[in-house]
């Protein structure tokens, strides 16, 4: 008898360790997939933080376009092919990923339509985490000039950008850095922006000269009666170079009373440079009332230009031509009203450009001895724009738009005896996501 207690007082201590042993370990597999649970979360968590960070948007504007005449040579859009006055383009199919920090903002926008593939936009933004005023730009972005020139290609009421800023920004884009100082909405410096940076001058290709171009602008925005009114003002400054590939440098002066260019003779030596300078003003003006929101917007550029013989465009690769220094001007003014409670805008553009301030009307094309005559590249134009807009909802835009072209006249160039036939009409559907 005491040997039988003796065994069932064992097997009731083994399945009480037993039971003890199983309870542990159930509850250690409880806690452990309570933490496991925990970590997912949290990792989950971090991943949407991340894309919470991430923002992926672009647009595609498609567009249909009638010029008058076979060949038109336009800046809307580019040149016309000689045996085409009608052509369907992708003008635009961005596609653009941003990631936005506390303190930083990393940009990567692509261009993809008929042409091929090119970049955009690549940069990196940081802002200082103590006044959180100064913010460093580093990469492929809008050059600080003016207004026009970065206002955005999904928001502009007109088509393309006008002459002027086509050519002396080509590509819109620069290759630099910049620094900018606003301080914060809370402050009352907040109004006023500064923004300077140093830029390789060749739009989005390449250093090809030992040279970096400054561009700085200076701006000041208000608004008054809780928003219903609204103004910007700035002031720009370019100051670059071009490099002297080829011995001929051309400069206008006077010969038997004409107006012509003519070689430098004390600069026969490859390798100098030649200023490229460029001062802008420009202004915008906003007011809403019961009748719609009106918008005035202006810009005007003025300054020193070396070309070549056929084009006053600024270069985007290396020079490999006989420099031509001209003084130029030019500006451009929108005038917009949106009609409340409407998807209707309605658009009038003026723009001018004159790329050698220094000939006007019939004393283009004059020759003299010893000497080489202007040409059509020295030629002013002026472009009246109109235009209408029906925005039906936040990522459908449709729009129509007129050019109209007017080119200065001279009787000693063939081509321009009379007014040019190159006036455009487009309709373009833009898609925004």
């Amino acid at each position: 008898m005491k040997e039988y207690k003796t065994q069932v007082f064992c097997i009731l201590l083994t399945a009480i360790f037993l039971f003890a042993g199983l309870y542990s370990f159930a509850q250690e597999n409880s806690v452990s997939k309570l933490d496991s649970l925990s970590f997912n979360v949290a990792r989950l968590n971090k991943t949407v933080d991340v894309l919470e960070k991430i923002k992926i948007s672009g647009y595609i504007q498609a567009q249909f376009q009638i010029a008058d005449t076979l060949g038109v040579k336009s800046f809307n859009g580019g040149d016309f092919t000689s045996i085409s006055s009608k052509r369907f383009q992708v003008r635009r199919g961005y596609f653009k990923v941003a990631y936005a920090g506390k303190l930083s903002t990393y940009v990567l926008q692509i261009n993809a339509n008929e042409k091929g593939f090119n970049i955009r936009d690549a940069y990196f933004s940081l802002k200082d985490p103590w006044l959180k005023a100064f913010s460093l730009t580093g990469g492929i972005f809008y050059r600080p000039f003016g207004y026009e020139l970065s206002y955005s290609t999904s928001q502009r009421e007109s088509p393309e950008l006008s002459r002027m800023y086509q050519l002396l920004f080509p590509g819109e884009r620069d290759l630099g850095a910049s620094l900018t100082f606003q301080m914060p909405e809370s402050s009352p410096l907040h109004p006023v922006k500064f923004e300077a940076g140093l830029f390789s001058g060749n739009g989005t290709s390449s250093e090809t000269d030992d040279k970096l171009d400054f561009i700085g602008r200076i701006g000041y925005s208000d608004s008054q009666l809780k928003g219903k009114i609204s103004y910007v003002l700035g002031v720009s400054y370019y100051d670059g170079y071009i490099y002297q590939a080829k011995k001929e440098v051309y400069n206008l002066t006077n010969v038997e009373g004409i107006t012509v260019f003519r070689q430098l003779m004390a600069d026969t030596i490859p390798g100098k440079y030649y200023k490229r300078q460029y001062f802008g003003i420009d202004g915008q003006f906003s007011i809403s009332t019961p009748l719609g929101t009106t918008s005035v917007r202006a810009d005007y550029i003025s300054g020193k230009q070396p070309g070549s013989d056929k084009s006053s465009i600024s270069p985007t690769a290396a020079i490999d031509y006989p420099l031509y220094l001209r003084s130029f001007n030019g500006g451009v003014v929108y005038l917009v009203h949106s009609i409340p409670k409407t998807i209707h805008t309605f658009l009038l553009k003026y723009d001018t450009y004159d790329p050698n301030t220094s000939l006007k009307g019939d004393e283009i094309g004059k020759s003299a001895t010893a000497s080489i005559a202007s040409n059509g590249t020295d030629v002013a134009f002026t472009t009246w724009g109109f235009g209408y807009i029906a925005d039906f909802n936040k990522n459908l835009r449709v729009s129509l738009y007129y050019d109209l072209v007017k080119n200065e006249k001279s009787i000693n160039l063939k081509n321009y005896h009379s007014d040019q036939k190159d006036n455009v009409f487009t309709v373009r559907v833009q898609y925004k996501f």
